[in-house]
């Protein structure tokens, strides 16, 4: 299961324990790109801290991987365009 999905859950479970309010602002802070103090990752159990490094190894994963979408995209409509103004 991805870290997401677990911390996803974990927060529906206990959306106001301090593990789920360190995993909230975590998500909401790389959505929005802004800073996140690190210090409080060092607030969670092992087990937390481990699955938030594992979040943040995926979310950089998917970033990568969204990115090359919309590259691909771009690309792709690119070509259609050229290839309908060739074809016309």
């Amino acid at each position: 299961m991805r870290a997401i999905k677990k911390i996803r859950q974990l927060i529906e479970k206990k959306p106001t324990s301090a593990s789920s309010q360190i995993f909230s602002n975590l998500i909401l802070s790389l959505e929005s790109e802004a800073s996140y103090p690190i210090k409080d990752l060092y607030k969670l159990s092992l087990e937390d801290f481990e699955l938030a490094i594992t979040l943040l190894e995926e979310w950089r994963l998917d970033c990568y991987y969204i990115g090359k979408e919309k590259a691909f995209d771009v690309a792709y409509q690119a070509y259609d365009l050229n290839h309908h103004a060739t074809n016309a």
